[in-house]
């Protein structure tokens, strides 16, 4: 089966193959762990695990590396501001470590809320100072540094083809730099690859500057040492960048972001990896687009930056939302409300009564429809096929949907004796295997004593006892379940 996914390197649709036969290397952009990450930030996470999930149901081992940001990403997504630990610090009266363990545990606890797969290396950027500082003297061996007051940078025009990678038109970009934010800068968009503590400043997360990086001081009446030492700390990009490579080697097969990242993170990363190794840095590089709530861009102002337990309170679970980003494409534009959310709910809590649908019924062929059976097993395993050429062809999460609507509308309503259980099984582990529903676990079966009250009301409606029908209704409907009257007899369903 062929893997093909949109590659914003080529700028169109590729065919998948791994460097390494069987084997896939991937990268992450993880969380900035300031705050709770909103549903737009959750978006793209859910995104990738499905990445995952179809790459190994296509054969591949994956080896994935998610960094969490935890120091150096500052509040404009280039070199402007204050460090969003620093910030969210502030805001709460603790210290950037605090804040840092403490949403990155929330962070973690969400991914097993959302059933995300755990990477083989979650890392936290403040754990490899050392190798980001060994890429910046790698870089700066290589002359393609420079240091002002406030930090060490790339020199951007020393790197050809920087900017490729986004179409950006870097001519139009110096002039309209009129008013420059950092006239120090030899070109606007050069970034800083270890920024310095402001004089007079202590920050909660700053290391000292290795001496051989820095452009040497002389001062009178000082030690050497001391008059060349700086605290600092890493720029945002060379984080993503030493970390990858430290893991997972020069060259990646997939690394994955949302589009926001096209611009700056990723052309940054691209130019000091691809500078200091001389290799391709990536050979597959996936995005996913925005989410809007009510079609706005989530902000702080509006207040409609949803968290999974502020959706928890309205009523909805993380699989909830997992299966309304699954209903969008990842690289469409998503809008956020509250009747899509209800839409998908619904659509959720109606699969789930199909996936209960296998503890009523069983493998045995009946005598006198045989073939009946047998074509409705074929359907569901050529349905779970389907799914995975789906999900293979771009992540196309919304085409798998339609073919598990439309899995599930086959059977419904149909003989509970022409319902292939096996197949049926089969179908339902292939749809959380790739799109991570959990429908097995989350469509148990009822009691012994539920299914005798459900016998019992079969008998009350056979005498047409229709109180007593009635009476026993309620008293199932007490455990979570009613009962479906069809013309091949009655389904129970869980409530909704």
């Amino acid at each position: 089966m062929s893997l093909q996914f949109h590659n914003q390197l080529t700028h169109r649709v590729d065919t998948f193959t791994p460097q390494i036969e069987g084997k896939v290397s991937l990268y992450t952009c993880g969380p900035t762990v300031y705050n709770y990450l909103h549903v737009g930030n959750w978006t793209a996470y859910i995104y990738w695990d499905t990445l995952i999930r179809v790459l190994q149901a296509n054969g591949l081992r994956v080896e994935r590396v998610m960094n969490i940001t935890d120091v150096g990403h500052l509040v404009s997504d280039a070199d402007e501001g204050e460090d969003k630990l620093e910030k969210g610090a502030r805001r709460e009266g603790k210290t950037a470590w605090d804040i840092a363990s403490f949403y990155t545990d929330d962070f973690i606890k969400g991914m097993a809320r959302l059933h995300l797969l755990t990477p083989q290396h979650i890392i936290k950027a403040t754990s490899y100072i050392t190798e980001q500082l060994e890429l910046v003297r790698t870089l700066q061996k290589k002359g393609f540094t420079y240091q002002i007051d406030d930090g060490i940078y790339f020199d951007t025009s020393k790197f050809p083809s920087y900017g490729h990678f986004a179409g950006l038109d870097l001519d139009a970009q110096k002039a309209g730099a009129r008013v420059e934010f950092n006239p120090q800068k030899k070109n606007p968009v050069d970034f800083a690859l270890w920024k310095f503590t402001p004089q007079g400043e202590t920050r909660d997360m700053e290391w000292e500057t290795p001496i051989d990086l820095l452009e040497p001081i002389v001062a009178d009446g000082l030690e050497y040492e001391q008059a060349n030492k700086k605290m600092g700390f890493p720029g945002w990009h060379l984080e993503c960048s030493a970390m990858a490579m430290t893991l997972l080697g020069k060259t990646l097969d997939i690394h994955t972001g949302g589009i926001d990242h096209i611009p700056v993170h990723h052309t940054n990363e691209i130019a000091q990896s691809e500078a200091a190794t001389g290799v391709t840095f990536a050979h597959y590089w996936l995005h996913n687009n925005h989410l809007k709530v009510n079609g706005t861009k989530i902000s702080k102002s509006l207040g409609n930056g949803y968290t999974l337990n502020g959706l928890g309170e309205k009523g909805y679970s993380p699989l909830d939302f997992r299966l309304f980003v699954l209903q969008r494409h990842y690289r469409s534009e998503g809008n956020f409300t509250f009747e899509n959310l209800e839409s998908a709910k619904n659509r959720l809590h109606n699969w789930r009564n199909s996936a209960a649908l296998r503890h009523q019924t069983h493998d045995r062929l009946r005598d006198d429809d045989e073939k009946s059976t047998d074509d409705e097993s074929v359907s569901l395993y050529a349905s779970s096929q389907a799914l995975i050429e789906a999900i293979s062809n771009d992540l196309d999460t919304p085409a798998a949907c339609a073919i598990i609507d439309e899995a599930f509308r086959k059977i419904d309503g149909i003989n509970l004796e022409d319902i292939h259980q096996h197949a049926l099984t089969s179908f339902i582990e292939t749809v959380d295997n790739l799109l991570g529903l959990a429908l097995f676990d989350t469509s148990k079966d009822i009691s012994d004593d539920i299914k005798r009250l459900i016998i019992e009301r079969e008998r009350a409606r056979e005498k047409k006892d229709w109180q007593a029908a009635d009476r026993l209704r309620d008293q199932i409907e007490k455990s979570g379940v009613t009962v479906r009257d069809t013309a091949h007899g009655s389904i129970w369903e869980y409530v909704a």
